[in-house]
């Protein structure tokens, strides 16, 4: 028995290459593989003694050669090609234990260059792979170090059986097919973000309990991308708690986006993915207390976001609540030791946020939706005052929390925010002038004062009217619907200054 053992991740292939050698499997190898193996005291040849032939091209040309892939594809089961072995001077090749060149790792460095990338395409190793997971049941393939103890067990125990060899074939051509897809990322110009076929590399990283509800069955994966590492939730370091479920990571996800999405201290409370609690404020303590006050019914139970490291003065007060998660870029030692007294609640440290034109991704029926971030940077929000009242500069300044605050609430979405605030919420309405009798509802008197955000246009005036008729004194909205002159002369009836910003904020 013949085996091929060249692989760029050199974990536990020393134990195992010594594991097949006791067996009396002839290994040949090639490069820092067969170096690292010969400096093991493994016994093993240069795949040039297969081929007869020395590599050549610094390496580019060693293992392509009929003598290796005429050993590895010939079917075992048909004499014509053992014959054809025979008359060619071709031994059959059982098995072929490669990894591929960590073509992410490289490219994802900020100094690499187009040449470094084409370097770390590999060639010889994908050819191989996919020929012995085409002749598997011949041929044994191994390209994951998790499955080197069970495949030796089973050539221990004198044989490995279809079903093993089927699956060791199919994590081969997933690897395979993961490497390319990241080599035609990294290939196709960043700003083509629409291609006309595109694939997507993801990991497991855990399996959940359960997906939504118990009866579902659910795992949670991390997308490998060339273009930027995995950054929120997927990079996030838990230091205590139990597992996150599947509802964690739906509800994490919202609240690390709404909290991250303003330059101040700010802390979002989250339930069901949408922020019933949000503030900034120079001061963190005083941004999470304004945070839970927003709602310290619906905060029970849900998950805190924080952009700024905790303190321990704020950790005494999110210590008084019940919080499935807490969520921050980092935590003073004496802020940590604190809250890990509860022993249900799960703390998370955050990695900074990461720039750039991420993409949204969603499932629907047979075929995904792909779409570009909602993101728009402070400062480039376009305020185009309506009424004949403009804002004040205390007004203008919460309605541009607002209008970033609307954008995590779903559709139909409308906030109250006063000193950058939020008091009232309404939100996944199906209409508008609901979602605006919410907001007005949960803020209670606190509405008067207030101003008022709503991700998209006022069909009809109605939903001004009610801002009015509690108080609210400035409304910013998007514009464009064919009755905003209605919507506009509401607002000046209850003196409202009104600002249009042409673009909106939806979030189904």
């Amino acid at each position: 028995m013949r085996a091929i053992v060249s692989v760029s991740d050199k974990s536990g292939v020393v134990e195992f290459a010594r594991g097949l050698a006791a067996l009396g499997i002839d290994l040949y190898s090639t490069g820092g593989t067969k170096k690292s193996l010969s400096g093991a005291g493994v016994p093993v040849h240069s795949v040039s003694d297969i081929t007869g032939f020395p590599e050549i091209l610094d390496g580019r040309v060693k293992t392509l050669h009929p003598k290796v892939h005429g050993g590895i594809l010939a079917r075992r089961d048909l004499p014509a090609h053992l014959a054809q072995l025979q008359e060619s001077g071709i031994s059959a090749i059982d098995m072929v234990v490669v990894n591929l060149y960590p073509f992410v790792q490289t490219v994802t460095k900020a100094s690499v260059t187009l040449q470094d990338a084409l370097e770390n395409i590999d060639i010889g190793g994908p050819t191989m792979i996919r020929a012995a997971a085409k002749n598997f049941p011949s041929v044994l393939v191994v390209v994951d170090p998790a499955d080197y103890e069970p495949v030796l067990e089973a050539l221990k125990a004198g044989e490995v059986s279809q079903e093993q060899r089927q699956r060791l074939a199919q994590k081969a051509f997933q690897h395979v097919a993961m490497y390319d897809t990241a080599i035609a990322e990294y290939l196709r110009p960043a700003e083509e973000l629409f291609p006309d076929n595109l694939t997507l590399s993801m990991t497991k990283m855990q399996k959940l309990r359960y997906g939504e509800n118990p009866h579902q069955q659910a795992a949670y994966y991390i997308r490998n991308s060339v273009r930027s590492l995995p950054s929120g939730v997927a990079r996030a370091q838990q230091l205590w708690g139990k597992e996150l479920s599947y509802n964690n990571f739906l509800d994490a996800d919202a609240a690390w986006n709404a909290a991250t999405d303003f330059s101040e201290p700010t802390v979002a409370v989250v339930k069901h993915t949408n922020p019933c609690g949000l503030a900034s404020r120079p001061k963190l303590v005083d941004a999470y207390r304004l945070a839970f006050a927003a709602d310290t019914v619906s905060a029970f139970g849900g998950i805190v976001a924080l952009n700024r490291v905790v303190d321990r003065e704020t950790a005494t007060e999110i210590d008084k609540v019940f919080y499935e998660i807490v969520m921050a870029p980092g935590y003073d030692a004496d802020a940590l030791e604190l809250l890990k007294r509860k022993r249900d609640v799960r703390i998370l440290v955050m990695p900074a946020p990461t720039a750039g034109a991420a993409l949204d991704i969603r499932y629907v029926g047979g075929g995904f939706l792909v779409q570009t971030a909602d993101r728009v940077p402070e400062g480039q929000v376009k305020m185009n005052t309506v009424t004949k009242r403009a804002p004040t500069p205390e007004e203008v300044a919460d309605l541009l929390f607002a209008w970033r605050a609307v954008k995590h609430v779903k559709s139909n979405a409308i906030v109250l925010i006063k000193n950058k605030a939020l008091l009232g919420m309404g939100a996944g309405q199906p209409n508008r002038v609901t979602s605006v009798g919410l907001a007005v509802e949960k803020a209670g008197d606190k509405a008067a004062g207030s101003v008022l955000g709503s991700d998209a246009f006022f069909p009809f005036p109605d939903g001004v009217e009610r801002a009015g008729k509690a108080g609210v004194t400035a409304i910013i909205q998007p514009g464009g619907s064919v009755r905003d002159k209605d919507a506009i002369a509401m607002a000046d009836q209850y003196n409202m200054a009104m600002v249009l910003t042409g673009e909106r904020h939806f979030r189904h």
